[in-house]
């Protein structure tokens, strides 16, 4: 009788986690948005990298006061004027989709961020994770948490090395 009791609880189980609904993606048509977006920036096609976001979207990156698509466009743009090149590393990035207990759907992107500066050819290698709310396909919210100071300090040392050109044409 009991090892009928202990089947029946192992069947009653086993059914029960079989139920339940898959929540965690390593593949989704979002994380492929996602890439496309990273691709879009990498390349500063700006129209395809806005694309992907709803026109009600709200960015977050290192703050809790939300942005639009242009208006973090326009700072991205001017942050990157100062690097000749820049990209996200494939070595190591990792993608998942999460569907939370309210049903909401986030992707997930760790990676890292490496970029050259133009004046002093500084090598900048920045940690960098995205946590991106989708509805209906387009980004609605996103978060992205990374530290700046190193991004702060290159941008210091362009804007010496400018200077420093600068008083030497003039001392000529």
């Amino acid at each position: 009788m009991k090892k009928l009791f202990l089947l029946g609880l192992a069947i009653i189980l086993f059914v029960a986690c079989q139920n339940q609904p898959q929540r965690y993606f390593e593949a989704s048509p979002e994380i492929e948005t996602l890439k496309a977006g990273i691709e879009a920036y990498e390349a500063q096609n700006w129209d395809a990298w806005k694309a992907n976001f709803a026109d009600s979207a709200k960015i977050f990156h290192n703050t809790n006061k939300g942005s639009s698509p242009d208006q973090l466009m326009a700072g991205m743009k001017q942050m990157l004027s100062n690097f000749s090149a820049y990209k996200f590393s494939d070595e190591g990035e990792v993608y998942e989709m999460i569907i939370d207990k309210n049903k909401e759907t986030w992707v997930n992107y760790w990676g890292t961020w490496m970029g050259e500066t133009n004046k002093t050819e500084k090598g900048i290698s920045v940690p960098v994770h995205l946590t991106v709310q989708f509805v209906d396909g387009k980004i609605t919210q996103e978060y992205a948490y990374y530290d700046t100071s190193s991004i702060n300090q290159a941008l210091t040392e362009i804007a010496a090395a400018a200077e420093e050109e600068e008083e030497t044409e003039d001392a000529e």
